[in-house]
């Protein structure tokens, strides 16, 4: 789950100061995110302050892109422990992309029923930084389609989550799972839980 997602087209207060925070760096800003794309995210600085940095979606391991990490046992995972402990992420997106595994497989756009980013997890490499995204069983409404979805957190989870002090399976207890989807073509499947 959660192998594409879009960048919001009219960005936030927010999202337009994270991407003022880039000073410029080579980062996308706009449109339909692929793994190991150079993007926005927000996350703390050294002094402690929530700010924007262009990261690499995925982590690289044993010759393999890993681009999401499973939040009940991310904490555990020695690729994904020190990170869960200490470095957190928040990634802007409008909604992601799910593929449909069975009959037509159709794709299909779901953005989140409230204002949300994903929940992340980042670490510093050699060649720069790189994230991945946590994820979660899904929403009832669309367990249907994919057995995982991101963890979306809302506005007022952000500062808990990117606090390393603050307990990382609070993240769960806030998540979102109200989203919508369509049909990422001509038929609009539009529907609200």
């Amino acid at each position: 789950m959660c192998g594409r997602y879009r960048l919001p087209e009219d960005p936030d207060e927010l999202l337009e100061r994270v991407l003022e925070d880039l000073n410029r760096a080579p980062v996308k800003a706009s449109g339909e995110v692929f793994p190991s794309d150079v993007v926005p995210v927000m996350a703390r600085s050294r002094s402690g302050n929530a700010r924007g940095f262009a990261m690499r979606w995925g982590f690289e391991a044993q010759g393999r892109l890993i681009i999401n990490a499973r939040s009940e046992t991310a904490a555990q995972k020695p690729l994904f422990r020190e990170s869960a402990a200490q470095r957190r992420c928040l990634v802007p997106l409008s909604g992601y992309y799910e593929w449909h595994r069975t009959g037509s497989g159709a794709k299909y756009f779901i953005a989140p029923g409230e204002a949300a980013w994903l929940a992340g997890l980042y670490r510093l490499t050699d060649a720069g930084p790189e994230f991945t995204v946590l994820t979660r069983a899904p929403g009832d409404g669309i367990a249907w389609l994919h057995d995982r979805m991101p963890v979306l957190l809302p506005r007022r989870a952000w500062d808990g989550w990117l606090d390393p002090h603050s307990p990382f399976s609070e993240a769960l207890d806030h998540a979102v799972t109200d989203v919508r989807y369509e049909a990422a073509g001509d038929i609009q499947l539009a529907m609200d839980l």
